[in-house]
């Protein structure tokens, strides 16, 4: 038989081909989804499935799980480690002990030299000032201008008494507007002083209040002062700190001198070596003498630049005083009217504004009068308040006078080509109102004990005087331009004639009309009389004791 023409036999068919169930009635597949052949040696059913658990168990849990399970422990006891250690820590610590006080170097004593030379070259500071304690205590809050020797404050504490209130001081010339009503925690002054209600004022012998403004004056100068005496000994560095304006060092020192800055120009600064300064000197510790206070009382808090950010000292009969300076406040101060009001550039008279001024006389007769307003600190401590009328073409003026330190008075004041005549009469009796506004002078003049004098002696009767004169004769001197200004609505120029014993400004508007007419006081003050154009009722002359007939010499009889 041929065998190779019949064709074999089919294989038998296999697990690929035909699944099988196992003894649990589950297809044992493959991973690619078809059944696989039981496994060489395994029986079938029960026994491969026993075997398969038994090998799942032996494995145990994967390995990348037993590493993230030791991580994360590990990363447990560190936090747990690190947090005790700053926790023990904490507790435990303490902060370097400070540097101990030292001589100054030489660079420090330099710098604590200079203080004041720095002081007049930033030209101004903010201010805020404490000083003694319990009732007696005083807050100032303003500024200081070292350049023009300027302060301006507002007054408070429980201590204030009759300064409480806005003050302003230039050179040795103290004027204040009290308030008596105000809060008792100062807050800085406005800038644009108000312009009523300012007074001249002498501060009591005694007063915790002059020495501490001569203090704040006196951290001016055009010179270094001297640092030998500075590093003899009796000054150290005491620490280190940080303010607002930086980093500090804290230096313990005789307080250093207290004169006024030197070669200002403002009116009324007190010279070195005048009396007001001498007067200054003698009561701060260092300056002048030893003082009744121990060296070394005196802490300044200093910059690198020189520049100083708080003092505190002792002054004798204050007690403490602390000196606070804000660096970046520095504002331009106004003085007002009576300190001479704000600076300004003086410079010749252009043409057009000479001829103003030549003209002038011809036009205040022209215009004929004009009611008046007067405030004149005069003196010492005299605040006079004044109204009336003048009138350039009769040549003559007529006031009513009154002195904020005797309100139930007035004086009749009254200006002619026979001279100047005077009477002290009750208020009521002279044009009532009160003292800071009085009335207008009666019209006739009253009778009364009228004293008549030929020469003017006083600041009230040479500022009247030379506004009568202003319509007759043009101011005589040398003439300077020292600022545009205001009065009235209406911009003027004020320009400045005369000696510096007996200056006197005038306010000229574009018109040529005289509004504002100022004295140069004797107290180094400045008086004021306001003039607006009104029509002046006829001015009565005062009246005049009759004159009795001297008696007839005994006649002798002829023998």
């Amino acid at each position: 038989m041929d065998t190779s023409a019949t064709p074999p036999p089919d294989p038998a068919p296999t697990a690929a081909a035909t699944p099988r169930p196992d003894g649990t009635g589950r297809r044992n597949t493959s991973t690619t989804g078809q059944p696989s052949a039981p496994a060489a040696g395994l029986g079938t059913g029960r026994h491969r499935t026993d075997s398969a658990a038994e090998t799942t168990g032996s494995a145990g849990p994967r390995p990348a799980s037993r590493r993230r399970r030791t991580v994360l422990m590990l990363l447990g006891l560190t936090a747990v480690t690190s947090a005790t250690a700053l926790v023990l820590g904490l507790l435990s610590w303490a902060p370097d002990p400070p540097a101990p006080a030292r001589p100054l170097t030489s660079a420090e004593g330099e710098r604590l030299a200079a203080l004041r030379v720095t002081n007049l070259r930033d030209l101004r500071a903010g201010v805020r000032v404490s000083t003694g304690v319990d009732a007696a205590r005083i807050e100032l809050v303003g500024w200081v201008d070292w350049s023009r020797s300027l302060l301006y404050l507002d007054v408070g504490g429980p201590g204030a008494g009759a300064e409480r209130g806005l003050l302003q001081r230039a050179g040795s010339v103290l004027v204040i507007r009290p308030d008596p009503a105000a809060v008792p925690v100062p807050a800085a002054p406005p800038l644009v002083p108000p312009t009523d209600r300012w007074r001249l004022h002498h501060l009591r012998p005694g007063s915790s209040l002059a020495p501490v403004l001569d203090l704040l004056l006196g951290l001016a100068a055009d010179r270094p002062d001297a640092a030998p005496a500075v590093l003899a000994g009796a000054a150290r560095w005491i620490a280190r700190e940080s303010m607002a304006g930086g980093p500090v060092d804290v230096l313990q020192a005789p307080l250093v001198a207290g004169t006024p800055a030197a070669g200002g120009t403002t009116a009324g600064s007190a010279a070195a070596g005048s009396p007001t300064a001498s007067s200054a000197a003698a009561q701060v510790p260092g300056v002048g003498s030893t003082g009744s206070e121990p060296a070394g009382q005196t802490r300044y808090w200093l910059d690198q630049d020189a520049r100083l950010h708080k003092l505190v000292t002792r002054l004798p009969g204050v007690g403490p005083v602390t000196v606070t300076l804000h660096r970046a406040d520095r504002p331009t101060l106004q003085p007002v009217d009576a300190l001479g009001g704000r600076p300004g550039l003086p410079r010749a008279l252009t043409d057009a504004e000479q001829r103003r001024l030549d003209r002038l006389p011809a036009r205040l007769r022209a215009q004929g009068g004009a009611a008046v307003t007067l405030t004149a600190p005069t003196g010492t401590e005299t605040n006079l308040r004044g109204t009336g009328w003048l009138s350039w073409t009769a040549r003559t003026g007529y006031l009513a006078v009154a002195d904020l330190g005797v309100p139930d008075r007035r004086t009749l004041l009254r200006r002619d080509p026979a001279g100047l005549a005077r009477v002290d009469l009750p208020a009521a009796a002279a044009g009532g109102g009160t003292a800071e506004a009085p009335g207008r002078p009666p019209l006739p003049p009253p009778a009364g004990a009228w004293r008549v004098s030929r020469s003017v002696r006083d600041d009230l009767g040479r500022l009247v005087d030379a506004a009568v004169a202003a319509g007759s004769v043009g101011p005589a001197g040398a003439a300077l331009r020292v600022r545009e200004d205001v009065a009235a609505g209406r911009t003027v120029d004020v320009i400045e004639v005369g000696p510096a014993a007996a200056r006197l400004r005038y306010w000229i508007d574009s018109d040529g009309s005289l509004r504002r007419l100022e004295l140069h006081t004797s107290g180094n003050a400045w008086a004021q009389l306001e003039l607006q154009p009104a029509a002046v009722p006829r001015l009565a002359p005062v009246p005049r004791p009759a004159v009795k007939p001297l008696p007839s010499p005994a006649r002798t009889g002829a023998r």
